[in-house]
């Protein structure tokens, strides 16, 4: 990646899922993006137009957050649970997904009644933030225990009463026998920048802004 040009923007890209689409947005309102159709092991490709730095999806908001580039494309729920200090720009309607809680069917009566006498309830997640926001808003308390793999499981061994997880078709949960007991908020593809970056650099990052809209309107 060259050092020497500042005028290009820099930008990350999520690594997973969203890197198809939103190279497919990019490539429709015709933003170069030469060699990042098969990128293989690249981790760092320049263009005309950008440079571009191919990242961990979880990672995107630090390096916007720090300046190390200008904007990047992430879903919201890694903004949710980040917390980064980033600017907001563009909902891109991809990568649609909803953040659900979810338990086993028809452990209702039983959740409630662990509540009941204990206070709080055990709930399973990979995003332990967005799940305490969720459960402090609505002022009650619970036991977070924080999983790295099919957070499904939990309600299943006793190991939890309930779940917070992404949900996009419901065909998991439904597969164990789990049902959403409230959706907590939509996720999708964002837009972000680094604030000083956007000052510095609010013309071609409104024009690709426009640009975008225009795509995914």
């Amino acid at each position: 990646m060259s050092k020497a040009d500042n005028s290009k923007l820099k930008v990350a890209l999520a690594k997973g899922s969203l890197l198809s689409p939103t190279l497919e947005v990019l490539g429709k309102i015709g933003f170069d993006i030469t060699g990042l159709q098969d990128i293989g092991r690249k981790l760092m490709i320049s263009t005309s137009q950008a440079d571009f730095v191919i990242a961990r999806a979880s990672d995107v908001p630090t390096f916007v957050e720090h300046g190390a580039v200008d904007i990047g494309f992430v879903g919201k729920d890694v903004l949710m649970e980040s917390e980064k200090d980033v600017f907001e720009l563009l909902d891109l309607g991809y990568g649609k997904c909803v953040f659900a809680l979810a338990e086993a069917a028809g452990a209702s009566a039983r959740t409630a009644g662990r509540y009941a006498r204990l206070g709080h309830v055990r709930v399973a997640t990979k995003y332990p933030k967005v799940a305490e926001r969720y459960f402090t808003s609505r002022g009650r308390q619970i036991e977070i225990i924080k999983l790295y793999g099919s957070v499904e499981l939990a309600p299943l061994v006793g190991l939890a009463d309930q779940i917070v997880d992404l949900v996009s078709t419901g065909k998991t949960l439904a597969e164990n026998h789990l049902v959403v007991v409230e959706e907590i908020a939509p996720v999708s593809c964002r837009l972000i920048a680094n604030y000083v970056s956007y000052k510095l650099k609010c013309s071609p990052i409104d024009a690709l802004v426009a640009e975008l809209r225009a795509v995914v309107r």
